[in-house]
């Protein structure tokens, strides 16, 4: 939205500077993006007096000018042909930069005779493209500033343009007048009141206009007026440099007087021509398939449901977004029929994008324009045109009804401080919103028919608090909630997945943030892809369900670095996978993968592929690091898409699983396309159980200071007996007194017979209070064979 700044002075009575009504923009919500102020460029030309000019000896076409400057007389070579004895002229001295030709003026020489600065033309100073002559002032005093005379005898040359930025909700400051109103809420000026004396009319009006039922609508109100006898040739100055200044051309007056009603009471306008019409004006919906050449020049084809602006011969045009160009006025025009009318911001949103239509019109309308302005505003035209163009007006005709917007909200004042943040009197309150336009009936705000973002009580907030200005909040620290030292903010979980982020990260791997869909196919392979946790709207079809697991958008990642040439990877991601669609359906992983060797080939021999002992103990790290205990249980019973033989479950017992670590099934790598061995672990933090003790103290060290005693048993047992079985029940035969429990040895076949095995285990006894005897030792043994025995059926080996 661009304006100037005398525009927006008709509608603000105001002694307010240049930058303070630019920051009053900016801070109420109207960013400042550009302003161009031609007087900064033209500050350092003065007023100065030819006193004597004589030809140059040495060149016919250059003179010698002696001029009366605030510094004195000054000699300028000149080579315009009006530069003589006894004018004003606008003087560049030496230092000062000319515009138009991109130069600071210094002393030369020209053809052998100094010359001390310049007599500037209007088109060197960049006012207009003349330049067959120095300017020459009809008035001025020497020294005086050329921009002050430009102020006082031809302002519009030294007019500030400033241009604004518009958010979607605040169609009220798409005209001059809704700017004004702003800043004057915000006490830089007064807002000058217009009354809109209605214009009678002298005959009946010979167009009758009418709505098709099916498109009230989208037009609730269309209305107009003839005026004959018009006389449409070039506009006014006044209107020509405004509407220069803001980037439009001046086209005739008629054409400017709707582009200016436009601009300055956000009010768009059509013209038609009467002698180019064919019976009255009807407002329907299109068929589809009429054509219409628009004022653009160029054909338009409707689609089914378009609203169009027809006569008896056919559309006329676009409703709302731009007329046609077979009645559009020219400069032979004498009848004109003045539209104005109220349209749906949705449906002409829908029908400019449709056509690909970018119109001052549509812009407005698709965003809101004052629906009880619109027959104000066709008064306030009329007038115009009868000003400038002369003219009868006929009486007005109507069709629809101006629609019924008005709402109120409760203002609550002191609701309004509590969210602002800052005392505002309830007085000021009620006197911003009064200044906007709101009419107060105790707290009740009937809401202004120019302001259809206004929506609700919270908007009445804003309205306070951007006229008030949110630079007033004073910042204040949040009261401490507790004495004292504050406890951590962060949670056990969080503090975990920080732990095993810098585990991980330390351990050699790095981390993955992958999106929490996957597709089906991926999700399938381990435990997901069912209805539940399918995507409504998926971004793709790659990203149609929600991850059932951390692996697959790991192994995805494996499988683009190593199709790149990358095949040896450590790659890890902390963060939910799903089990279900509702809300709570969800768990936190901590997941790793090691994908090919163990590192780069080398002379030693050293590299060697990942196998699952790499990620055991990767696996016993991460638990470790985030608290869990040390004595765990290692199960098979993993899922699937484990390796069956190759993996191992970390338990606390049987149904306790804290994670699971081994080696991917060759079904699923060769699924999503992974090279070489894979080794994964998946840990779920939430099963590891916190700790008894908050306090970060830690408990006496016990050493003992006995002598350990460890004996050797070998049992035989059944072949599909699970060693951990059997270390299992030996290590609860005296949890006490019993440290240790590993295997040392393995036998099969020979004189065992059929599906037997010899495991030999080791027995680490290590007493706390007294030396342990021989008594003792046995009766320990019989324990332990007797655990054995019952847990696996095996028994002692001779």
């Amino acid at each position: 939205m661009k304006f100037t700044l005398s525009w927006l002075k008709d509608h603000l009575d105001t002694e307010a500077s240049l930058d303070e009504i630019l920051y009053a923009l900016t801070d109420l919500g109207l960013e400042v993006e550009e302003v161009t102020n031609p007087a900064a460029r033209l500050a350092d030309f003065t007023l100065g007096k030819v006193v004597h000019a004589e030809q140059h000896p040495d060149a016919d076409r250059l003179r010698v000018c002696k001029v009366a400057t605030d510094e004195g007389e000054l000699q300028i070579i000149c080579g315009a042909p009006n530069a003589r004895e006894g004018i004003t002229v606008v003087v560049a001295k030496p230092g000062v930069y000319v515009p138009g030709i991109d130069t600071t003026i210094a002393v030369g020489k020209i053809r052998g005779i100094e010359s001390f600065g310049m007599m500037a033309s209007e088109r060197e100073m960049e006012l207009s493209d003349e330049h067959d002559g120095i300017i020459e002032l009809p008035s001025g005093e020497v020294g005086d500033r050329f921009i002050d005379w430009l102020a006082e005898n031809d302002p519009a040359k030294v007019d500030p343009v400033i241009e604004i930025a518009i958010t979607p909700n605040r169609p009220d400051a798409l005209g001059v007048e809704g700017i004004a109103r702003d800043l004057a809420a915000r006490g830089l000026g007064t807002l000058k009141q217009y009354d809109v004396e209605p214009v009678p009319g002298d005959f009946p009006c010979p167009v009758p206009v009418g709505i098709d039922a099916d498109t009230l609508d989208g037009c609730p109100l269309f209305a107009g007026r003839v005026i004959r006898g018009v006389r449409n040739g070039p506009s006014p100055q006044w209107l020509q440099d405004r509407l220069r200044a803001i980037g439009l051309r001046p086209i005739s007056t008629l054409v400017d007087i709707t582009n200016y009603f436009t601009f300055d009471r956000n009010r768009p306008l059509h013209v038609f021509d009467v002698a180019r019409m064919n019976g009255g004006l009807r407002v329907h919906r299109a068929t589809g398939g009429e054509r219409l050449t628009a004022l653009d020049d160029k054909e338009y084809t409707f689609e089914p449901g378009m609203m169009v602006i027809s006569d008896d011969t056919g559309p006329e045009s676009i409703a709302g977004i731009m007329g046609g160009a077979a009645t559009g006025v020219t400069g032979e025009t004498v009848d004109v029929f003045v539209e104005s009318a109220f349209w749906d911001h949705i449906q002409i949103a829908l029908v400019g994008r449709a056509l690909k239509i970018n119109s001052d019109a549509r812009y407005r309308f698709e965003r809101g324009v004052d629906p009880a302005f619109t027959l104000p505003g066709l008064e306030l035209a009329t007038q115009m045109i009868l000003d400038l163009c002369g003219g009868e007006p006929s009486e007005i005709v109507v069709a629809g009804a101006v629609p019924d917007h008005s709402r109120a909200y409760r203002l609550d004042t002191d609701r309004v401080q509590s969210l602002v943040g800052m005392k505002i009197d309830a007085e000021t309150q009620r006197a911003t919103l009064s200044k906007l336009g709101f009419v107060l009936d105790g707290d009740m705000a009937q809401v202004p028919s120019w302001r259809p973002d206004v929506q609700g009580e919270a908007d009445l907030v804003e309205e306070v608090a951007r006229v008030a200005s949110l630079t007033g909040l004073e910042g204040r620290p949040l009261p401490r909630l507790t004495s004292g030292v504050p406890k951590p903010v962060m949670t056990v979980a969080q503090r975990r997945a920080q732990a095993a982020r810098r585990t991980c990260a330390s351990l050699g791997y790095n981390e993955c943030v992958s999106y929490s869909f996957i597709d089906r196919a991926s999700a399938a392979l381990f435990g997901g892809g069912d209805d539940a946790t399918m995507l409504e709207n998926p971004i793709s079809s790659e990203m149609s369900h929600m991850r059932p697991a951390l692996l697959p958008g790991l192994l995805q990642a494996a499988a683009r670095n190593q199709a790149r040439g990358f095949m040896d990877l450590a790659l890890f991601e902390v963060g939910p996978a799903f089990h279900g669609g509702e809300p709570g359906e969800q768990h936190n992983l901590i997941t790793g993968l090691l994908v090919g060797r163990t590192g780069p080939k080398d002379v030693h021999g050293a590299s060697r592929p990942v196998d699952l002992y790499d990620v055991k103990a990767d696996a016993e790290a991460v638990l470790a690091a985030i608290g869990a205990p040390a004595k765990v249980q290692i199960r098979r019973g993993a899922r699937e898409w484990w390796h069956p033989g190759r993996h191992g479950q970390i338990c606390l017992g049987p149904k306790k699983v804290l994670g699971v670590f081994g080696e991917l099934h060759p079904r699923v790598l060769a699924a999503m396309d992974i090279k070489g061995p894979a080794m994964g672990f998946t840990i779920w933090p939430d099963e590891v159980p916190q700790a008894r003790k908050s306090g970060a103290t830690r408990a006496a060290l016990e050493l003992r200071d006995l002598q350990a005693v460890e004996r050797d048993f070998a049992f035989v047992v059944d072949t599909d007996v699970d060693a951990l079985d059997l270390v299992n029940a030996a290590a609860g035969a005296d949890k006490a007194l019993i440290e240790d429990v590993r295997v040392f040895d393995e036998f099969i076949g020979g004189n065992l017979g059929e599906g037997k095995k010899s495991l030999a285990v080791t027995v680490r006894l290590q007493p706390a209070k007294t030396t342990l005897k021989e008594a003792d030792i046995e009766a320990v043994s019989a324990k332990i064979v007797e655990k054995v025995t019952k847990a696996t059926g095996g028994i002692l080996r001779g």
